[in-house]
Formats: structure tokens, sequence, C-alpha cells
């Protein structure tokens, strides 16, 4: 029997950590409520976490120190939902590799929505085994979709966050094709994004810096007028 997706929320007000579990409870997933950090680090020695729900202030370690742990330890997709709306909170925690921000108050369906986009990606993701390996090469840059591993033309390693991973991939799956933003958002946030859902520009902001950081003059994510992006090198499997 498969088991249900198990859902961490770590959120130190007690009335919106119950109300968030029950909310989970009720769509089926089996969830965890966690107060603080160090409650959130006792559950991982014992479970698998498939989605942390994180809020940025907590007592002692806050959310954004502990989104970076995971992501220098696990698999555990981050979700980020807070009261803080800000444009540079929501930066400052996708760059440190939060898959997705939710901005409190939000649509308890919403959130709902998104989780349930996280964990069709997780899902997607092949695992790290050298069977599933492939090595994908495009203008002097080399991908590993197993390890996630980005190296750039210099041969020096680029450090991307699960949301950037993932429209990387999806460009380098589609070389030389114009993708517009609809198609952007259904690929990589999945089928319950909208069309205001701002963070995968963010994202995508981020992400081309980092490929431009390299070398300025070779655009490879272009903007193409009225249509959308594209990834102007082309693919090749090594």
């Amino acid at each position: 029997m498969t088991r249900a997706p198990l859902i961490a929320i770590v959120e130190d007000d007690p009335d919106i950590r119950s109300l968030l579990a029950e909310l989970f409870r009720r769509e089926g997933f089996d969830v965890e409520a966690c107060g603080d950090a160090a409650q959130f680090d006792r559950l991982r020695e014992n479970r698998r976490v498939d989605v942390a729900i994180l809020d940025i202030m907590l007592p002692g370690e806050d959310g954004l120190s502990l989104c970076r742990r995971l992501r220098a330890t696990g698999d555990t997709a981050v979700m980020m939902v807070t009261a803080k709306g800000d444009d540079i909170d929501r930066i400052i925690g996708l760059e440190i590799g939060a898959d997705d921000y939710l901005a409190k108050p939000f649509n308890p369906r919403e959130l709902i929505a998104r989780v349930r986009a996280l964990l069709r990606r997780l899902q997607a993701t092949p695992p790290a085994t050298g069977q599933e390996r492939e090595i994908l090469g495009f203008g002097g840059w080399r991908l590993d979709t197993a390890s996630r591993d980005l190296t750039s033309p210099s041969g020096e390693p680029v450090e991307l966050t699960g949301g950037e991973f993932d429209l990387l991939i999806t460009f380098v799956r589609r070389p030389q094709r114009v993708l517009d933003r609809d198609q952007l958002l259904d690929w990589t946030r999945g089928r319950g994004a909208t069309p205001f859902d701002r963070t995968i520009d963010v994202q995508l902001s981020r992400l081309r810096k980092k490929l431009n950081a390299h070398d300025p003059n070779a655009t490879l994510i272009r903007t193409v007028r009225g249509g959308g992006y594209m990834l102007s090198a082309p693919v090749r499997r090594e």
C-alpha cells in the first residue's frame, strides 16, 4: 500500500498550526505539526518528510536557516508560508532553496494546490542512481539530471535551487523552442499555479543571472517578444 505523503508544518502559532494540520488531514495527507526547528529535527530523525511548510519567524532557529539546512542535507521540498510578503523576503527564501513561497493571509485551497504541485515534481524527478543518470550539454554548460549538478563552461559548479533546476530542465528538454509563461508555470509548478503567480518570475530572473554571470555576452535564455522565452543553444546528450 502506498503511503500518504508526510507534510510537516513548522509554525510557532498553535492556532495556525492546528488549522493547517487539520486542513491537510482532511485532504488525506499524513501530517506532523512542529512548534520549532528543534522539534522538526527530531521528527526527521524518525520519519521521511516529503514537504516542510515553514514559517520564517520561529523561536530559536528561524525558517530561513532551517530551509538552508534542508537544502544542504536532504530532498525535502520546502514551502515558505509567512506573514512577510515583501519581495525581498520572498527572494531571499527562494535564493536559499525554498521551492515555493506563499504569504499570509492565503486561500487554503491555494496552499493545498501548491503542495500537491510540489509533490508531483518530486515524483517526476528520477532517483540519483547511475542507471537513471543523463548528462546534458548546452553552450559549454553541463547538467547532470540525476544529481542536479550544473557545471559552467570553465568547469565551476553552479548551485541551483529546486525551482531553478525545474526551470532549467524544462528549457533543456525543449531547446530552441519558444515557451510562454503559462507553459513554464504548468511544467514547473503544476496545474495548481495561478496566472498571477510571480514566484516563477523571480526564479527565472535568478537562473538567467547565474548563467549570464559566466559569460555576459552569451544570452542562453532569450526573451522572445510577444512569445515567451527560449533556450538558444542546442542540447547534446553525453
